[in-house]
């Protein structure tokens, strides 16, 4: 895979970050406080799931590149890799919150889906990529 395709995936992934907190912002602002902490969690979520596979979509179709399965995993092992760090690290360094409150949630069994994010951002460009070349 060309190195250009990488730093053009780096992009994305901060555009990814700018809809993240749109979304969040959304969330926040106008479903939680309706609909109380958890729906807006899973709201949120699936709602962000939907925009990571339709900025993938847009992604690959600017590309017009023909990927191999391997390069889109890459790519969205770039993205998963990129976002859990951001996560941990500005969640904690930047925003003061501790490390209990940036695990919880990765908890299932308390109702939280956010690693089906982490999933999307993983298979998303496998995915789409896969669509596409149909």
């Amino acid at each position: 895979m060309d190195s250009g395709i990488l730093l053009y995936a780096l992009g994305m992934w901060f555009i990814f970050v700018i809809a993240a907190i749109l979304n969040a912002t959304f969330r926040e602002v106008l479903i939680t406080p309706k609909l109380g902490e958890h729906a807006g969690h899973v709201i949120s979520t699936f709602t962000f799931m939907g925009i990571i596979l339709a900025l993938t979509y847009l992604f690959l179709g600017y590309l017009d590149a023909d990927l191999a399965g391997n390069d889109l995993l890459l790519i969205g092992a770039l993205w998963l890799v990129l976002t859990v760090a951001f996560e941990f690290l500005f969640g904690h360094y930047v925003m003061g919150h501790p490390w209990e409150r940036l695990l919880a949630d990765y908890n299932i069994f308390k109702g939280r889906v956010w690693v089906l994010v982490l999933l999307t951002t993983f298979l998303a460009p496998w995915m789409v990529g896969t669509y596409l070349r149909s």
